[in-house]
């Protein structure tokens, strides 16, 4: 499963032996040679996962396992939220947003 932009997903389903690497894996599933920006040379630019876990490229798949290439965040997540809150303000956000009429400031 790799995801090169929002609302863009790449995956594939592949019927493997026992005893396949991640790497082999990818090289099966032809994501590598679909998307020629994927280096994982570079761990600083991409990271494979394992259900979410990172792992290393010559680590031996279990049954079931769900590869993910993950590529760095272009912005930080902290101040991504941040941002969205001042932009929408704090009447329509958190718990302030659906406040009853007569209710006490929180509930």
């Amino acid at each position: 499963m790799y995801s090169p932009a929002p609302r863009v997903v790449h995956e594939r389903v592949l019927p493997l032996s026992t005893g396949v690497t991640v790497m082999q894996a990818l090289q099966h599933s032809g994501l590598l040679a679909e998307c020629p920006e994927i280096d994982l040379s570079q761990p600083e630019l991409f990271a494979v996962c394992i259900w979410g876990k990172k792992t290393t490229p010559n680590h031996v798949l279990r049954d079931l396992d769900r590869i993910e290439i993950c590529r760095a965040l272009t912005v930080d997540p902290k101040v991504a939220r941040r941002e969205r809150f001042q932009k929408q303000g704090t009447s329509r956000a958190g718990l302030f947003s659906k406040r009853r009429a007569g209710a006490k400031p929180g509930y």
